[in-house]
């Protein structure tokens, strides 16, 4: 999570939202490291989540990630939780809760929606103070 919230803090001084998330191969070594670039990439899906699995996926050269886990700084969104499903990882692990946004323990619950076929092992609430201040001071900020 140390890596997740450094990646969230430099998103932030880009001015993105931010988050954070790094993608851990079975041995616990750090594969790929995002943050989020929607505004400076001009693209609505460039979340930390999926830019981090997909820099995995193309340094392993495969298109599946099994046995790597998922840190990130904030519940990921239906679309990043679907993403990390269809990646195949083993587990998620994140820091603040989202119940505005969230895909995971909040809104529709990717995971436990009966099509879903993988379903990776949960661990919600790491850090999440710290996680959840920077995201509140980043939005703070904007609202001078």
């Amino acid at each position: 999570m140390d890596r997740a919230l450094t990646e969230a803090r430099a998103a932030a001084a880009r001015g993105e939202v931010p988050v954070g998330a790094v993608v851990l191969a079975p041995d616990g070594t750090v594969l790929a490291a995002a943050g989020n670039r929607t505004e400076g990439d001009c693209d609505a899906a460039a979340h930390a989540e999926l830019l981090a699995l997909r820099d995995a996926a193309s340094r392993l050269g495969a298109p599946r990630l099994p046995g790597c886990d998922l840190v990130v700084t904030l519940e990921p969104c239906p679309m990043c939780a679907a993403a990390a499903g269809l990646f195949r990882i083993r587990r998620l692990v994140f820091g603040a809760y989202d119940p505005k946004g969230g895909g995971v323990e909040h809104g529709p619950r990717v995971f436990a929606t009966a099509p879903f076929l993988h379903r990776p092992e949960i661990v919600g609430g790491v850090r999440e103070r710290e996680a959840a201040a920077l995201l509140r001071d980043f939005f703070a900020g904007l609202r001078g």
